[in-house]
């Protein structure tokens, strides 16, 4: 047992290792971009309308979307989209809509990346530990007669790689799954708020 270290593992274990190595370090650099992007892009939409609502009666279309650029958010380029739109009710729904699908495009940009490296990672480890396995049991082939310290060297060298998989798989499914959901619950935010905008710039007339 003097040779049989963690080090010695990871070195035997390295084509895999390599390469989850390499998958960790992509999910990690995509996981920290869209967290600081979803932070940045946080803001209250309905009450941005609120807002919105309040100067289109005071002080028209032109006003609003004074005050919606003043915001580099999500919600505040869908509700700009939507007041900057001539036409009547349907053509700013429709301009609503382009411009929050371009808005949700954006936020969900190497988000797969997340899922793919999630759902792969565990079987490149599994892939590690049937390899390592076929060559444990060659080196029982090999060492007729040996003690179990041969056995249990090669299957501890090729279950390390399935663990590597799961620790790379297993933040990577854990923020998708964010993603997702935050992605999901500011587009309703935003679909709701511009609603409401639509419908206030219906009933006062300021289509322009």
């Amino acid at each position: 047992m003097g040779g049989f270290t963690f080090r010695e593992m990871l070195l035997n274990s390295w084509p895999i290792v390599s390469i989850l190595i390499i998958m960790s370090v992509v999910s990690l650099t995509v996981i920290l971009d869209r967290f600081t992007m979803l932070r940045r892009s946080r803001l209250n939409a309905m009450g941005l309308a609120g807002n919105l609502v309040k100067i289109l009666r005071a002080q028209g279309a032109a006003a609003a979307l004074e005050y919606c650029q003043r915001f580099s958010k999500p919600a505040a380029r869908v509700m700009a989209a939507v007041i900057i739109r001539g036409g009547g009710r349907e053509e700013k729904e429709r301009a609503g809509q382009y411009a929050l699908q371009a808005e949700i495009n954006r936020m969900e940009a190497y988000v797969p990346i997340l899922g793919t490296i999630g759902a792969t990672a565990p079987f490149v480890g599994l892939l590690g530990t049937v390899l390592g396995i076929i060559k444990a049991f060659q080196d029982i082939a090999i060492n007729a007669g040996a003690g179990p310290e041969i056995v249990s060297a090669g299957i501890a060298e090729a279950l390390i790689a399935t663990a590597f998989g799961l620790i790379v798989a297993i933040p990577a499914v854990m923020f998708y799954n964010y993603c997702v959901n935050t992605i999901q619950r500011m587009t309703q935010e935003i679909d709701l708020a511009a609603y409401e905008v639509i419908e206030q710039m219906g009933n006062t007339g300021n289509a322009q």
